[in-house]
Formats: C-alpha cells, sequence, structure tokens
C-alpha cells in the first residue's frame, strides 16, 4: 500500500470542503443527540430554584421581624424556627439553580472538546497517513 492510496479501516471524510467549521459542528452535534439545554423541564427546575430563593429570603425577613418585634419568647423561638426554614429553603434554591444553570453551559462545552478532539485527531491523521 502507497503512502497516496486511501486506507481500507479509515473512513472517508464524507463533508465536503465548502462546508464550514461552524456548520460541521452543529451537524455533529445534532448526531450526538444531546438533549437541548432549553427543554421545559429544565427550565422548569431552574425557575423553581429562583422561587425557592426568593421565598426562603422572605421567610429569613418575616422571622426576623417576628422575633425583634416581640417579647414574648414562645414567639421569637417561633421566629427562629421560621428563619432555619427560609435559610434551608434558600440553600436549596441555590442548588437547584446552580445545577440547571450550570448543566447547559456544561454540556455545551463537552460537545465542544468532542468536537475539538476530533479535529484534532483529524489533522493528526492528514500529517502522518501511514498510522
Amino acid at each position: 500500500m502507497t503512502p497516496t492510496e486511501p486506507r481500507a479501516d479509515v473512513e472517508p471524510d464524507l463533508t465536503s470542503a465548502a462546508e464550514s467549521r461552524a456548520d460541521r459542528f452543529v451537524r455533529e452535534l445534532g448526531e450526538l443527540k444531546i438533549p437541548d439545554p432549553a427543554a421545559a423541564r429544565a427550565g422548569l427546575w431552574l425557575r423553581l430554584g429562583v422561587t425557592l430563593m426568593a421565598v426562603g429570603l422572605v421567610l429569613g425577613l418575616s422571622a426576623y421581624f417576628v422575633t425583634h418585634n416581640t417579647q414574648n419568647p414562645l414567639d421569637q423561638r417561633d421566629g427562629l424556627a421560621l428563619g432555619l426554614g427560609g435559610i434551608a429553603v434558600s440553600v436549596v434554591g441555590a442548588a437547584l439553580f446552580l445545577r440547571y444553570s450550570l448543566t447547559g453551559f456544561l454540556r455545551f462545552w463537552m460537545a465542544r472538546q468532542s468536537y475539538d478532539l476530533a479535529v484534532l485527531a483529524d489533522r493528526l491523521r492528514e500529517r502522518d497517513p501511514q498510522q
């Protein structure tokens, strides 16, 4: 086999020379069948996380006013429990928000890394066709 003959075990490049790198990336991204990061369920969880953070803030502020506007220790303890519940709700909301906001970015980043590695492998294959 001479170096100019195509190898039988290497799949020929089906993309045309006119296809840009961005077009090829979009096509290969579609072939990976990665779910759309703007899917309805992910958007719902993202909005729920934002809502929980806001509710936790409101609970914390209301607990502050409950505990500081009374002299009754029983009401103050209720306010403290309300404040701790608000903190817990805010932490859960922040975790949901971070998880679903970073998921879309990291999914795209992983697909981009996969594409860049494929381009690098193609370049290396073109440089050394004997391997």
